[in-house]
């Protein structure tokens, strides 16, 4: 559907124009003085949210100052836009015209007033608009929004209208491709015979729908030299880079619809031999539904200074998000990248004090903690835990060799056995208590892999053999044990903590007041470290005997002490100096980090849903909290007054009526939008990333996210098609993303065919 411009005497629509079309804003202020300047009198009756969904304005309307562009094809308004430019005279020289658009009637004294004004205007732009058209006939990629733009569109010749329709058929075929994750390269080069020419993915599909009729590619193929390639890598580069854009583009434009939304990295991951970071924003869509959707990749930067740099500027000029409407920021990493990405953290929080640092609920509090420990062993020890975990969930038949191995050493106590044996086929590794299940689990791993690697009949082949004996080696090793045993202890005063903060809204709440005790707790084990220290040493050493495994320092350090008389460092001293003591006061540190005061106080908000206002018998104090959030309400002076309302609302409901137990539930609410500030109070606690996303039909980012990594290999992957693959429901715009491309990369004398290569050997 065409958009048309709800300005009084235009007629341009989207279908007809390269000019940017802006929805009226949702703020009720702003959206009033668009309606007022546009003098439409039958738009004054209308909501903002009808406005907004229904009527558009042509860039036009705007003064050039009022317009961003954050890449060649994308505008965006800025915050404050308001249009200013219009022809309120016009239909006046014919009366008898019919107008869908009602202009209200203007005094001679106004009429007067507006045409002088749009003099003044015109002699002052005069010099400005000659300085822009000198600018844009040496940069094809002008504004789309420009003055220079012809009040009349020149039909296309037949010629432009074939380039159209080529270059369409090119954008379906790589959107197609992207979707269905189909690599663009084909055989490798080592594979094929010499002298041999074998098309690659996207050059084959393109011989299919010529083979299959398709007369506009059959035509240009006809026309195009024999040894040339029908369309060469630099130009499936350029127009892959335009699909990605134009995908994210209908994301982000639901999220500065929304306002505010906050951003969360997963780990690092390997796309074609180059770390990359993914990126995901979370926000509230029009339907009240929190969402979190995977935008785009990162390349990652080993200097934490430069990564913090292009972090910003990729989400702010690049991506086009407004980093004042940031709340929230997280992000997870392995254990090596941790340190890195505090400071992006940091330095982002003193750009946009709002920006929450926080845990991301998708990752248990002490894997999130383990994983950012400091310490070489605790890195090692988890990559080794995921390894193991990965290893068994190769195949059933290695999960059912672990099943029965559990089956003898548990014969004893078959109930415990069931539990474990259920907890190995899933995804153990990410959960709360992973390091109480891998203790307790460590002997029938290591019989299993022992097994494994020994066995006689020649049940497995020698990769899985060779692997089973590598990870046996790694988890019979003693600062394994003790790295293990001393996570788990640490973490079991975090561990009930954590699980509330990933559990029902009231859980959440609470637990921000139980983190007092729990640093209280841990800064007591700080204190008698020695007493603690020796309890969890003996615990290794006990389960080391068990496992008759050697007890001994690490060999990096005995080789750095030797020749060293006066060393009388024991491997107990030694664990308590490099592992126990970094640990407990990393944790500490880090607990501090991620909930400051001011995480602290956002979760106090919660007390707005009705559920943990009924546990607190609706004795609540969220007006004190809200604090920090005053400049995002609508009418922040009635919130004292609306947050009485909204407790009488619920203290006083029907018996028949129960109170919502979830943000989710409360957005939902019938009669919401008859409280504006308690509204845009949930909205923004919602997108926190500690909260959980209630409803997992909108966690899809994540999860396909997950799901395009597991099923790519990583010489295959791409950045570009990854966006398309895991964005496969979105819209797309062919007609867009032509038009950019004509615009970007070709002039109107020029083909797509002069980007081709050519072939050597045919």
């Amino acid at each position: 559907m065409p958009n048309f411009c709800a300005a009084p005497n235009c007629t341009r629509k989207s279908t007809q124009s390269d000019l940017a079309f802006f929805r009226f804003p949702r703020d009720p202020a702003r959206c009033q003085k668009w309606v007022e300047n546009c003098r439409r009198a039958d738009l004054e009756d209308k909501t903002p949210d009808q406005l907004n969904k229904h009527y558009r304005l042509c860039a036009k309307h705007f003064e050039t100052s009022m317009i961003c562009r954050t890449s060649p094809y994308r505008t965006v308004l800025r915050d404050n836009a308001i249009p200013t430019i219009f022809d309120l005279t016009s239909h006046l020289n014919n009366p008898h015209s019919r107008h869908r658009k009602r202009i209200k009637e203007l005094s001679e004294d106004e009429i007067r007033t507006l045409k002088q004004k749009k003099i003044d205007e015109t002699s002052e732009q005069e010099p400005k608009h000659k300085e822009i058209n000198n600018s844009n006939a040496q940069n094809p990629s002008a504004e789309e929004g420009g003055e220079e733009q012809d009040e009349d569109i020149l039909p296309l010749t037949l010629e432009e209208k074939e380039n159209k329709e080529y270059l369409k058929s090119l954008f379906e075929i790589l959107i197609l491709m992207g979707k269905q994750n189909i690599p663009l390269d084909g055989h490798e080069t080592d594979e094929i015979p010499e002298g041999l020419f074998t098309p690659d993915n996207f050059q084959a599909l393109l011989e299919c729908r010529i083979n299959s009729g398709e007369e506009v590619l059959r035509k240009r193929f006809e026309t195009t030299a024999v040894n040339t390639l029908f369309c060469s890598k630099t130009q499936q580069k350029q127009m892959l880079e335009i699909c990605e854009s134009c995908i994210r583009e209908e994301t982000l434009r639901e999220v500065r619809d929304s306002h505010f939304f906050s951003i969360i990295t997963d780990d690092v991951v390997d796309i074609a031999g180059e770390e990359h970071l993914p990126v995901l924003v979370r926000f509230v869509d029009e339907s009240h539904n929190l969402r979190e959707e995977f935008v785009g990749f990162l390349p990652y930067e080993a200097d934490a200074e430069i990564l913090a740099v292009k972090f910003h500027t990729t989400i702010t000029e690049k991506w086009g998000l407004n980093m004042e409407y940031c709340r929230g920021q997280a992000y997870i990493v392995s254990s090596g990248f941790s340190s890195k990405m505090k400071v992006v953290a940091s330095r982002l929080l003193e750009k946009y004090p709002q920006a929450v640092y926080t845990l991301c609920s998708s990752c248990a509090l002490n894997m999130w903690l383990a994983k950012s420990v400091p310490v070489v062993g605790v890195s090692v020890a988890l990559g080794t835990i995921e390894e193991v975990c990965s290893f068994f969930h190769r195949s059933p038949q290695l999960l059912l060799e672990l099943d029965n191995v559990i089956s003898v050493l548990f014969q004893n106590n078959e109930e415990k056995g069931k539990e474990l044996k259920e907890i190995c086929h899933s995804q153990w590794t990410g959960r709360h208590d992973a390091f109480e299940i891998l203790v307790d689990l460590l002997q029938a791993l290591v019989l299993c892999l022992d097994g494994i690697n020994s066995d006689t009949n020649i049940r497995w082949n020698n990769c899985i053999a060779g692997r089973a004996f590598v990870l046996c080696s790694a988890v019979t090793d003693f600062d394994f044990i003790v790295t293990i045993v001393v996570l788990k202890n640490v973490l079991s005063f975090t561990r009930a903590f954590g699980k509330n903060l990933q559990g029902q809204t009231s859980d959440v709440f609470f637990a921000a007041s139980s983190l007092t005790a729990v640093l209280h707790s841990l800064n007591e084990v700080m204190e008698n470290i020695e007493v603690y220290h020796e309890f969890w040493f003996e615990e290794a050493t006990n389960l080391a005997t068990k496992l008759d495994i050697q007890m001994k320092l690490p060999g990096k350090f005995r080789r750095s002490q030797q020749g060293n008389l006066e060393s009388q460092l024991t491997s107990e001293s030694y664990y308590k100096e490099t592992l126990s003591v970094p640990t407990v006061e990393h944790i500490i540190q880090e607990l501090k980090d991620i909930f400051s005061e001011q995480h602290l106080k956002a979760l106090k908000c919660l007390s707005l849903v009705p559920s943990v206002m009924g546990q607190l018998k609706f004795n609540t104090s969220e007006e004190h909290h809200a604090d920090m959030y005053r400049s995002d309400l609508p009418n922040p002076d009635t919130l004292s007054a609306e947050l009485h309302c909204w407790r009488i609302k619920w203290k006083h409901r029907g018996k028949d009526i129960e109170l919502p137990s979830t943000i989710y539930e409360a957005l939902h609410l019938p009669d919401i939008k008859f409280f504006p500030n308690v509204y845009a109070l949930l909205k923004v606690l919602c997108i926190l990333p500690v909260m959980k996303v209630e409803n997992e039909r909108y966690e899809n980012g994540r999860k396909r996210l997950k799901a395009y990594l597991r099923n790519t290999l990583t010489d295959q992957r791409s950045s570009n098609l990854a966006l398309l693959n895991i964005n496969f429901d979105i819209k797309h715009d062919l007609d867009l993303m032509v038009d950019t491309y004509i615009k970007l990369y070709t002039t109107k004398s020029e083909l797509p065919a002069d980007n081709s290569e050519t072939i050597e050997n045919t």
